[in-house]
């Protein structure tokens, strides 16, 4: 399985989402395992600006995901959105 790539928040949201769901998960679901609203997920997965930096990494731990910080590819950014 390739590792998707992210390089702004709605990127993000979109993994997230997209991880959600193949848990099999509803956003009111993952809220509860991050003791967060509904909304809250809804704004993460939508790229919000302004979102914590620790609800994200709580979105990554309820998932099941970490975050790798690697030197950026060079691939151009309509091919990463053409992984979305």
């Amino acid at each position: 399985m390739s590792q998707p790539i992210a390089r702004t928040e709605k990127q993000l949201g979109a993994i997230l989402r997209r991880t959600r769901k193949q848990a099999g998960l509803t956003q009111s679901d993952l809220g509860e395992k991050m003791h967060l609203r509904q909304g809250t997920v809804s704004r993460l997965e939508a790229g919000a600006p302004a979102i914590q930096l620790r609800t994200v990494m709580e979105a990554l731990a309820a998932l099941d995901l970490e975050l790798v910080v690697r030197p950026r590819s060079k691939a151009s950014p309509a091919d990463i959105e053409s992984l979305f």
